[in-house]
């Protein structure tokens, strides 16, 4: 098979299990340094040594490369297949067949480790009929959140993908913009309304008390632009970042807020978040709430995280027509734009 493909391959599945970065980025940078070298080429670097004594390519990367011209299926590769074989999830198969889309995810053009053109790659290989790609605003300067004007040319990177597809899949101009401490989104209106999707998220401040962080995040819901609530309670169960607690607010108000503006509540799928919680996804359900089952992918093979999120969505009851992400396109950026359905 191609060495480039089956770098890459590996690198997904690897994203999948939640692999150290390091681990991962070693077959993406391998896949980086031949990707453009013919087979002839790559062969003959190998018979001369010059592939094994090139920075970045190690003893298994080099395995990988070797395999892949043999024209075997390389054995590190197999091994991750047959291990993705199996679901993630043990439920929610039914749900998860039903998901058209996902509408979050990050690129490298905020705090994600890989290309747009990667993220869109693994999407239509999951089957994805769209994905909305929704890096960091400006306040959140530690994820290298877009200014304006940096947002403004990613439109154009979007516009340049749909141009070049086949029309059976749909890159959506998107954006996590942070919930600002006085409730306002941060972006420009503007820019704002030149998104098919908004996800409004609260990354500051999460122990705040209950009564500033419902006046914040109703502000955010009542802003016209707001089509997600982002993982709202801000939770941590685990991994690299540690655990962190669930922010405090009003539950009832808030999701009275989205099911009045027409603003649906995210179902994370993360495995160290899995926000909201399961009461509060019921609470959501009970006050007439859409929602929105995410990957919040920062990588490739992460895309593959909806199976959490449809999991937790069937235990709790969730109906599939009200989580927008089983919509057809048309119908979903219909609602984006008009507001409640």
């Amino acid at each position: 098979m191609d060495a480039v493909d089956a770098l890459n391959e590996i690198a997904f599945w690897l994203e999948r299990e939640l692999a150290p970065t390091f681990k991962v980025q070693a077959f993406r940078k391998a896949a980086g340094i031949i990707s453009g070298v013919g087979p002839d080429e790559l062969a003959a670097r190998v018979r001369d040594g010059r592939l094994k004594r090139t920075k970045g390519i190690g003893d298994r990367t080099f395995e990988v490369i070797l395999q892949s011209l043999d024209g075997r299926v390389p054995e590190y590769l197999g091994g991750l297949r047959s291990r993705g074989a199996q679901p993630l999830a043990a439920g929610g198969h039914e749900l998860l067949e039903m998901l058209r889309g996902d509408l979050h995810s990050h690129s490298d053009w905020s705090d994600g480790g890989s290309p747009v053109e990667a993220m869109v790659d693994a999407a239509k290989l999951l089957g994805r009929e769209y994905l909305a790609l929704t890096d960091h605003s400006p306040n959140l300067k530690i994820a290298n959140g877009l200014s304006a004007e940096r947002l403004a040319q990613q439109l154009d990177v979007v516009r340049g993908i749909n141009a070049g597809g086949n029309g059976n899949f749909r890159l959506l101009r998107g954006i996590e913009v942070d919930i600002l401490e006085g409730g306002s989104l941060d972006q420009s209106p503007d820019m704002l309304g030149r998104l098919d999707v908004v996800v409004a998220s609260v990354h500051s401040k999460l122990r705040s008390d209950k009564r500033t962080m419902t006046r914040r995040m109703l502000g955010a819901i009542a802003d016209p632009h707001t089509d997600v609530l982002g993982h709202c309670t801000g939770r941590l169960l685990q991994g690299s970042r540690g655990t962190r607690p669930e922010s405090e607010f009003d539950a009832e108000q808030v999701f009275a807020a989205c099911a009045e503006h027409g603003v649906a509540v995210e179902i994370n799928s993360r495995p160290e978040r899995q926000d909201p919680p399961d009461g509060l996804i019921r609470t959501a359900l009970d006050a007439g709430c859409l929602f929105s089952i995410d990957s919040d992918a920062h990588a490739p093979g992460q895309l593959d995280f909806l199976q959490y999120g449809a999991e937790r969505a069937a235990a709790n009851g969730v109906p599939a027509e009200r989580i927008i992400t089983t919509w057809p396109l048309d119908r979903l950026l219909e609602w984006t734009r008009s507001g409640p359905e």
